[in-house]
Order: C-alpha cells, then structure tokens, then sequence
C-alpha cells in the first residue's frame, strides 16, 4: 500500500495571508502546507482522506488523475469544501465518486454542495455516490477500512485504519477501546496542532507521549500550524521514530 501525504497544514494553511513569522517566510519546502489530506493507492483502488480546499492543487502535484473513493473524518470546511473538483475525474473515467463518512456529515455536505444533490442537478455537477458509515469495519472492494472515533473538542472524528496503516487528524479525546483499534499499527499519521494546549487539538507533547504510549514503530505528525515553528528545528527534539510529516512525502506500507 503506497501513501502520498498531500497536505499536512491546518485550516489556514502555511505560510498563512499576511503573517511574517519563521514558518510562514521560511524557503525550506517542508514548511509549505497546504491543507491536511492523504492519497492511498492498493492494487486497482485509490482513496482519498479528506478533500480541502486544496485539492485541485493537490492532485496535479502529486500527478494523480483517478480516484475510487473519500473518506471524510468529519465536517469542517478544511476537510470537505474541495468536493466540487471532482468533475475532471468524473469526465475522465466516465464514473460517479464515493463518498464515505458517518450521516451527520453527509447532511452537512448536503446541505454546503446542494446544487450536487438537487433532484435536477445542472449539468456538469459533480456526479457523487454517498455512503453512511458507523463506527464499525466495512470494506471499499477488497480493503478493510476500521473507522476510529476522537473527539475533536466535542465534535466527533473518524480516523481510519487500513492494514498496519491508520490515519487520525483532528484528535483530542479517546475512548480507550478506540486506542485498542491501533494495535499493530505499523505506521501512524496523527496530528500534533503547535506547542500550546489546545481545547480541541493534540498539541506536539501530547501526541509524541500518545505515540509512544501506543509503541508504534514509526509515527508522522501532521495538521501542523505556523506555530508549530521550522521543520528542521523541530525535527531535533522529536524522538528517533517520530517526524513531522510533510507535502510531498510518500512512503509505503506492507
């Protein structure tokens, strides 16, 4: 399974309008984050966590042109208002996209992308397939997918599991038989906000000590702020399995 990280920012982005701090003036590529979204390719199956705002922009770096599936963990505008650039891939393979996500989010899609699911739809709108899911395994072809619930403040959140793969943005809260999902996890994504406490959010301390509490062998941070500070700077403190992700970065998973 071949992972491409496509945006590891929060929902501003980096470097962000007007700000002259470090990250946001930095040349190094690694502190240039576009907003938090993953690319999984197995076999004949492409999967997308989370289309923001970026992901036009996203696909054409990446040089990725089909797509079987999204998944989205939740509703905020940074995870899901990119959903309308779909249309290429719609005209390219002549086929509709799904979308998974548990119904309050569908609803919320429905009601942000309403010219989508009018009973008339114009047209040339995005052609779209929606797909409740619970919080219990289910499968995109032969790939098991195992949603994982945090609380993002009070809101709630789906990482996904996929193999020795799981993927969660956006944590703050775990309910202990969540965490039990991660056993045997490989390679972890999970998202470390800045160095501040954060009602919502892991910040970068919390996440290394769930990391390691959770004894996974390599772990990626990611949905990281401009005040997170410069990659290579923070690279130094981190332990010797735990990075900060960053655009662009590909890496692959038995």
């Amino acid at each position: 399974m071949r992972i491409t990280v496509l945006g590891t920012g929060t929902s501003q982005g980096v470097p962000i309008i007007g700000c002259d701090c470090a990250a946001c003036t930095s040349t190094d590529e690694k502190d240039k984050r576009l907003r938090t979204s993953i690319y999984i390719e197995e076999k004949d199956t492409q999967l997308l966590i989370d289309i923001g705002p970026d992901f036009r922009q996203q696909m054409l770096r990446a040089k990725k042109t089909d797509l079987s599936a999204i998944l989205l963990t939740h509703e905020h505008n940074d995870h899901m208002i990119g959903l309308d650039d779909v249309r290429p891939l719609n005209f390219r393979h002549q086929k509709n996209i799904s979308v998974y996500a548990r119904i309050s989010v569908l609803e919320d899609l429905k009601h942000r992308f309403a010219y989508i699911f009018d009973e008339k739809p114009y047209p040339g709108a995005p052609q779209i397939e929606l797909h409740s899911i619970e919080n219990q395994p289910f499968f995109i072809k032969d790939l098991k997918i195992t949603p994982i619930e945090t609380l993002h403040g009070r809101l709630p959140v789906f990482g996904y599991r996929i193999g020795a793969f799981t993927y969660l943005t956006d944590a703050k809260y775990f309910e202990k038989s969540e965490l039990q999902k991660l056993e045997g996890t490989q390679i972890l994504i999970l998202s470390a906000l800045h160095h501040k406490e954060h009602h919502a959010h892991l910040n970068l301390k919390e996440a290394v000590a769930l990391a390691e509490r959770l004894n996974i062998p390599k772990v990626y941070l990611t949905h990281i702020s401009h005040r997170m500070g410069l990659t290579q700077e923070v690279e130094k403190t981190l332990p010797a399995h735990i990075h900060l992700a960053y655009d662009g970065l590909v890496f692959e998973v038995e």
